[in-house]
């Protein structure tokens, strides 16, 4: 643990999960850190990710979210399936057009998970309505605008802190675009608004809150992590790519010739692989909450009396790389939680929110 003026940081996996109890720590407009972005940029309103578990509309709009994922739980494969396989035809046919020539999977990324969650949630490509083909860039644009005091873009360091870090970037540069996209979501998540009123939340704080966990929270994670996880794949050894491909094409086969729920399920080492890139490099890498009381923090090597309403912060690679939990720690390993061994560790895979094993409902 390190403590400065502002924050108190966590940085194993003993120490890290009092972040994940809300008996300890508030989570009150802490999503970001120190800094929140003005909910000029949200409607108006403090969405689900600024509000703290004991606030009335965090566990409406909590239920909001998780009757969205229910319902469209037998989409998300057929989804993925059409969007991804036509972004994987593309790369073939740029990879194919000469000699040395490239395709950027990032780029590709980003048209195809913004059209694949549109579809997969609300049954709505967005391309396929009045935003076209700009959602994307929409989308990023007024992600930039709430996360530009946080990003390092490699400028000069004098620049950066001037015009990024001193203060926000005016909001109304972003209103635009903000406002065709609660557009597409007003119309296509219309049903699931219309849930909304039964849990007492109006249909528009639904719909900025749909808007924010779609975008922010799942397209700004896909567009991370898709691209992470063939990363890692690209550095491992050739042999565990022969493993992968043997044990997925032996699960679908069993399944009928398709990508089920159930084949997943049977794919031991693929489940592992992922597991692993997220352990490597997790998408969501800070976390924060203030102390509700003074207590008392321990990590492996000692204990830290935090006062309250002192903020913590931890920086999630540190605690899912930690060496004296995982053999090898800052090493990928592909099938590490493989087996009954293997099992055991996932209790120690982290999400923004809690870890692997336990129920986050």
């Amino acid at each position: 643990m390190a403590r400065n003026s502002q924050v108190i940081a966590v940085l194993d996996a003993k120490s890290f999960p009092v972040l994940f109890d809300v008996s300890k720590v508030e989570k009150r407009d802490v999503f970001t850190g120190t800094y929140m972005p003005s909910t000029s940029l949200t409607g108006g309103y403090r969405v689900c990710s600024y509000l703290d578990p004991s606030e009335p509309a965090h566990g409406k709009i909590k239920q909001l979210l998780f009757t969205l994922l229910a319902s469209r739980k037998s989409y998300v494969i057929p989804s993925f399936r059409t969007s991804y396989a036509s972004l994987f035809q593309t790369m073939e046919s740029d990879l194919a057009a000469s000699t040395g020539a490239k395709s950027d999977f990032n780029k590709l990324n980003d048209t195809t998970a913004f059209d694949f969650l549109g579809d997969a949630y609300f049954g709505v490509v967005p391309s396929s309505t009045s935003l076209g083909n700009e959602g994307p860039s929409k989308a990023s644009k007024w992600l930039f605008f709430q996360l530009c005091p946080l990003m390092t873009l490699g400028l000069p360091k004098i620049l950066e802190e001037l015009f990024l870090h001193t203060f926000p970037l005016p909001s109304f540069l972003a209103k635009s675009d903000y406002k065709d996209l609660y557009g597409y979501f007003s119309s296509a998540a219309a049903p699931v608004l219309d849930a909304a009123d039964k849990l007492g939340l109006s249909r528009e704080e639904a719909c900025h809150n749909l808007l924010f966990a779609t975008i922010f929270n799942s397209y700004g994670g896909v567009k991370v992590l898709f691209p992470g996880i063939l990363k890692w794949l690209a550095l491992a050894d050739p042999k565990l790519h022969s493993r992968l491909a043997d044990e997925i094409r032996s699960a679908v086969k069993a399944e009928g010739g398709k990508v089920t729920l159930a084949a997943i399920e049977k794919m031991e080492l693929t489940k592992s692989v992922v597991y692993e890139a997220l352990r490597m490099d997790p998408p969501v890498k800070f976390q924060y909450g203030k102390a509700k009381h003074d207590l008392v923090i321990e990590s492996h090597d000692s204990s830290y009396m935090v006062s309250k309403g002192e903020m913590i912060f931890g920086y999630q690679p540190l605690a899912t790389q930690d060496t004296k939990v995982f053999e090898n720690g800052g090493e990928f390993v592909g099938d590490r939680f493989v087996g009954d061994e293997g099992k055991k560790l996932l209790k120690y895979v982290l999400w923004s929110n809690g870890h692997e094993t336990e129920n986050q409902r």
